[in-house]
């Protein structure tokens, strides 16, 4: 069906959810939009896509023409014309009459593409396929007709449940989804959280398809993995499914094109099953993937093989820990005797997001306000050395210290400052919201907090980078902060530069190019830590003189101590065991 009105799209999307006018409209300008990075198409190289239709188990040794398999976003076919090589293999090979090809293999594929012109293409390079191999041109045109569908996925009801569903789904951004459309695809998939991308609510309506001793298998971005908003759809996936095999794909050239995004290849499988093979990076070569394939694939994995077997990482909506199993057991242990970091009296924030720090922002001794209307600022370039150099930056703070904003007739520097940069701070979202409040920074802010001693730690780093503030500066928004008058922040500072707290980190947090990772302040209240007065005398003053010298192995040996590690967790840690 090579191009499809709206009454023929009725007939597609016959659902408990009638689309509207709107929604038809929707779909309609996605189809023709010509923008491929809009539309999230980025195409899969051979070698990638034999790999994955050998991990679901997808071979031209079983009768393929008895079951079917399904690719929900197929492009220029990098996965349907590889599928229909094995299907016509396995059919020749193992039926005994080529009388109906069209009745014996129309029911083995759906293909579904949203873009018409992609779907014109594709259909066309499937006809001609189909007659190079032997099929007559009548036969290919109705198989391509059974086959392929044009329309949306995520609307699209489906007529069948699934033996397979293979593909690499569209990486597209909620803001350049139609706002009625995106309201659609809310009401039909639970897995659409915060700031999810499409390809979440694509994994959602495959897995519901999949028949009973199914297999999905997807090379689609790692993110969802360990962020928040993929917690609905780690838990959709707990309730009835298990994750057979995971391959971490980053940094290989997976893709025809070099891309920003953080490939997996994961293979989903219907039902329970705690155990799961995993595989880091591996060449792009046939031979080395087919040798990967059968380790992944064996019953028991052959000596040697790089690939390794872990047990339950699929647990509810919690993140997916895919590192070393001896390392996630040691930090399972550590979460089972220690409470979090902030039931032992930690609290963990961030600094003030302005949303226009060109106007809220600068040289403290030049911004011409109230004294008690600005505040001396830190900045990740003031503790880029492990201390604190301060530069001389300052914020505006247009808060009085219950958290309303000032009456600027009672300030009139700052009034005269504030409607100088006007045209700037107006243009905000929080702005035009609230007119009234224009003036007003993105976060609330509390000068007390200035005045506390802090430890700061800058968003994305390759390492630990923890510095001791005492007192004097108001962090900037990319910079995190502790506060606590129970546990001694020098002594925390020590444990937090350790190995410790970087294998919390490194186990929940989405790991950046160049192997850095994500300090936020959902990883680090995942830190455990003793409560201080548990902590005896002399470690909690080895503790302190560690951080002070900044010396990050002397940090570890006092925070091995404080967590009692053994020979074994040492060498999880890459440390000495003997």
């Amino acid at each position: 069906m090579p191009n499809l009105n709206k009454s023929e799209l009725f007939k597609i999307y016959k659902d408990k959810y009638y689309p509207s006018s709107a929604i038809l409209d929707a779909i309609e300008k996605l189809s023709s939009d010509s923008d491929n990075k809009k539309r999230g198409a980025i195409f899969t190289r051979i070698e990638v896509v034999e790999f994955i239709l050998d991990l679901v188990g997808y071979s031209e040794s079983k009768l393929l023409y008895n079951e079917c398999i399904l690719e929900p976003s197929f492009g220029e076919g990098d996965f349907l014309l590889p599928i229909i090589d094995r299907l016509l293999s396995s059919w020749r090979i193992n039926s005994r009459k080529y009388t109906n090809i069209v009745g014996d293999l129309g029911n083995a594929i759906r293909a579904v593409e949203l873009h018409k012109e992609t779907f014109i293409s594709t259909q066309n390079k499937i006809i001609t396929k189909l007659k190079d191999m032997g099929v007559s041109p009548s036969s290919a045109c109705e198989l391509a007709n059974c086959w392929l569908v044009q329309g949306d996925f995520l609307i699209a009801s489906l007529d069948r449940q699934f033996d397979y569903v293979v593909g690499n789904p569209p990486y597209v951004r909620q803001e350049l989804i139609p706002d009625t459309l995106l309201a659609e695809y809310r009401l039909r998939y639970n897995t659409i959280y915060d700031r999810a991308d499409l390809y979440i609510p694509f994994m959602e309506h495959s897995l519901s398809v999949l028949n009973k001793n199914g297999f999905l298998g997807f090379i689609c971005s790692d993110r969802w993995m360990k962020n928040r908003y993929g917690g609905p759809l780690r838990k959709f996936i707990s309730q009835d499914y298990h994750l057979k095999a995971y391959v971490d794909m980053v940094g290989t050239e997976a893709f025809h094109i070099k891309v920003s995004a953080y490939p997996a290849i994961i293979i989903i499988g219907k039902g329970k099953n705690s155990r799961t093979r995993i595989m880091p990076c591996p060449e792009i070569n046939k031979r080395v993937l087919g040798k990967v394939a059968k380790d992944i694939l064996s019953k028991a994995l052959p000596k040697n093989s790089k690939v390794q077997e872990f047990e339950c990482i699929i647990n509810g909506s919690e993140p997916w820990l895919l590192e070393s199993s001896d390392q996630v057991a040691l930090m399972r242990r550590i979460e089972k005797q220690y409470p979090t970091i902030e039931q032992v009296g930690c609290k963990i924030g961030i600094g003030v997001a302005t949303g226009a720090d060109k106007a809220f922002i600068g040289n403290y001794n030049e911004l011409d306000v109230e004294l008690d209307r600005k505040l001396p600022l830190v900045t990740t370039r003031d503790i880029k050395t492990g201390i604190v150099d301060w530069q001389g930056q300052g914020v505006i703070n247009p808060f009085s210290n219950d958290g309303t904003l000032v009456d600027l007739d009672k300030y009139t520097k700052l009034a005269h400052y504030l409607n100088n940069h006007k045209k700037i701070i107006t243009k905000r979202y929080c702005a035009k919201k609230s007119p009234q409040n224009w003036y007003r920074t993105i976060d609330r802010i509390w000068p007390d907090l200035a005045k506390k001693p802090k430890l700061l730690i800058p968003d994305i780093n390759g390492k630990a980078h923890v510095v001791y503030e005492a007192g004097k500066l108001y962090p900037h928004h990319n910079l995190y902060y502790i506060t606590s008058e129970k546990w001694n922040l020098h002594a925390l500072q020590a444990v937090l530069l350790s190995s410790i707290a970087k294998l919390f980190i490194s186990m929940y947090s989405i790991k950046m190019r160049g192997g850095y990772l994500r300090f936020q302040s959902q990883y680090l209240k995942r830190i455990c830590i003793p409560c201080w007065r548990n902590v005896s005398g002399d470690l909690q003053q080895e503790l302190i003189k560690a951080a002070n010298s900044r010396n990050l192995n002397a940090c570890d040996e006092a925070v091995f101590k404080l967590y009692s590690l053994s020979k074994n967790e040492l060498s999880a840690l890459g440390g000495n065991g003997e």
